[in-house]
């Protein structure tokens, strides 16, 4: 009987030492450090919800973006076309973004007229398609720090009576062809006496109706001509020194965002600026060599 009470006693006190310790490393972890504290994220505010950054581009404006078939390391899957897979200098800037927010990438692809409403209607969180910050687009979206930046030249057949042109203003008579909806078509009217054609929708028609001679020239952006030049060894392309070329009014691509996505704005430049210039030259060569033809 003795002994049946030591017992008992002993597993009570054993009992009150348990909750003794739980209380105490309770207590403990209800009361994070100040460190915690300061570097914690309630989750009623994080401004990322979804866990999702859905990305519109065209698919279909190499170097920047373009759609493959087969799946690699670095393509993103197309979320609205199943099978394709998107590739390119913006698909390698939106990964890093979205790693660097956190979040899981998603890119739907888009008509180039479509981007802005896609994004103001909550289709898409950004915009990460080439596109430059120019004073009308920024009356309907905000626009990132630039993480590229943007030259326009001319390309013209090499047998072409303007191939030796050094300025904008010696294409008096010529016929010249730029994208819609871009400002590689609106720039066209800064050129003095030519016909500015009808836009087409990409950058491929530009191409193609230049080799079929339905035009005189196109405006394009210098960087992405290597390609073009590779695939049409009779064209030719024409840069101009400062004060001869384009007025654009722009320095290079931007993240298009919604007004109110200030935040997300803020954050996205954060992490614009970790990537220092030769790892963007990097990536961009390699957007370069990597395009289809």
């Amino acid at each position: 009987m003795k002994l049946r009470r030591i017992m008992s006693l002993l597993l009570a006190v054993a009992m009150l030492l348990t909750l003794v310790a739980c209380g105490s490393s309770a207590k403990e972890e209800a009361q994070p450090t100040d460190e915690q504290v300061e570097n914690s994220t309630p989750e009623d505010e994080n401004p990322y919800p979804n866990g999702q950054l859905r990305v519109g581009m065209e698919c279909a404006y190499a170097p920047n973006n373009w759609q493959e078939s087969e799946p690699s390391d670095t393509n993103v899957p197309i979320e609205n076309v199943p099978g394709a897979y998107a590739e390119g200098y913006d698909v390698q800037f939106a990964r890093i973004i979205a790693d660097g927010l956190g979040k899981e990438l998603v890119i739907v692809k888009l008509s180039w007229d479509g981007l802005i409403d896609a994004l103001n209607q909550g289709q898409i969180d950004a915009i990460i398609a080439g596109m430059a910050d120019t004073a009308e687009r920024r009356e309907s979206i905000n626009f990132s720090d630039p993480y590229h930046e943007s030259i326009y030249a001319i390309m013209v057949n090499q047998d072409s009576p303007y191939a030796d042109a050094t300025s904008i203003h010696e294409f008096a008579g010529a016929s010249i062809l730029g994208q819609k909806d871009t400002l590689l078509d609106t720039v066209i009217d800064q050129m003095d006496g030519v016909n500015h054609l009808t836009p087409v929708d990409s950058v491929p028609d530009m191409i193609s109706r230049l080799a079929q001679g339905a035009c005189d020239g196109l405006v394009v952006n210098l960087e992405n001509t290597k390609n073009y030049l590779e695939a049409n060894p009779n064209f030719k392309v024409i840069e101009f020194a400062e004060g001869d070329g384009f007025e654009l009014g722009f320095v290079g691509a931007c993240v298009g965002l919604r007004k109110a996505d200030t935040d997300l704005m803020n954050d996205i430049n954060a992490i614009l600026a970790t990537v220092d210039r030769e790892t963007r030259d990097v990536m961009w060569e390699t957007a370069v060599e990597g395009q289809p033809g």
